[in-house]
């Protein structure tokens, strides 16, 4: 899916930007992803962050091994310490030429490694988005990783990979759009969405 290696450091600075401003009083409110509050989605970003680390780093076991949907992810206690410190890990295994070669897994599912490395990349962005429009925060994810989630949320809709989970049906947004509600509606979010009052 990748001609080259991509580095997922930018966008990883990003959501860690986001997630150190989220204050405690925001933990429990609703995001885009059903099922999950701020805390679930935290939760879901270290485990995936985790998981792919390992993937990258062909480290294989239970955190490659493990499907996202098997318990509803949380936060513990040391979470704001935590996300940062994997999230740079994360885009540390992806700067390893390796890690986009051979096959790996994760989420209990073998996978060639550029195609682990897009999805990655893919989850880093749109999760970016969920997180700053439950959290009201601007959100600007890195170009390129931006345009990388894109084009595999592209394939991945022409190819009707499309669950009931978080990642829902296709969201119609117009041509003319710009490239991140393009890319938030093909993962199967309302690019309109906003939180509760």
């Amino acid at each position: 899916m990748t001609d080259s290696t991509l580095d997922l450091g930018p966008q990883t600075l990003v959501v860690a930007g986001l997630a150190e401003a989220v204050t405690d009083a925001r933990l429990a409110d609703a995001t885009p992803c059903p099922r999950y509050a701020v805390r679930h989605l935290l939760g879901h970003l270290l485990g995936l962050a985790v998981a792919f680390r390992d993937a990258g780093r062909k480290d294989l076991g239970v955190t490659t091994d493990t499907s996202p949907d098997a318990a509803l992810p949380d936060i513990g206690p040391g979470w704001r310490e935590d996300l940062p410190k994997v999230l740079d890990e994360l885009a540390g295994a992806w700067r390893d030429p390796a890690a986009w070669t051979g096959m790996t897994r994760a989420g209990g599912v073998d996978l060639p490694g550029e195609v682990a490395g897009a999805v990655a990349l893919d989850e880093l962005v749109v999760h970016g988005w969920d997180l700053a429009r439950a959290t009201g925060q601007p959100y600007t994810p890195d170009p390129a990783a931006l345009e990388a989630a894109h084009a595999f949320q592209l394939v991945a809709a022409q190819e009707g990979e499309r669950g009931d989970g978080i990642f829902g049906p296709v969201v119609p947004v117009p041509s003319d759009a710009p490239l991140l509600d393009r890319t938030v509606g093909l993962s199967g979010r309302d690019p309109g969405w906003t939180r509760p009052a």
